[in-house]
């Protein structure tokens, strides 16, 4: 498995996003980003994962509730690269990935834009 600290991989997370452009960030509503080590134990090779209400189906009613949750999880990440491309690259594609279910782009059209 390739070794990087958690302080580095959450470097290159804080990069990626970095490299979101900012008409799009702008647009980003009530979502915190996190970093994890490992995904739960019923889906391990997850690399990451989008919680809350996408901004395409939130309504009058959506006010005072929780942020939107992304985590990019290091582990699988890690154990899928082999290099510190690899992890560079994967790590803006999940991103990017997690990023675009926040806009309401469901998986099959992420898969045909080349985010799967």
């Amino acid at each position: 498995m390739l070794e990087m600290t958690r302080e580095e991989f959450e470097e290159l997370v804080a990069e990626a996003l970095d490299r979101i452009p900012p008409e799009l960030t702008r647009l980003m509503d009530n979502v915190a980003v996190f970093v994890e080590d490992e995904p739960p134990a019923e889906d391990p090779e997850l690399l990451g994962l989008y919680e809350g209400t996408p901004l395409t189906d939130r309504g009058e009613w959506y006010a005072g509730v929780l942020p939107d949750r992304i985590t990019i999880y290091r582990g699988p990440t890690l154990r899928m690269c082999e290099s510190r491309e690899e992890v560079v690259e994967e790590t803006e594609v999940t991103v990017v990935h997690e990023i675009a279910h926040h806009f309401g782009i469901d998986d099959a059209r992420l898969h045909a834009l080349g985010y799967g």
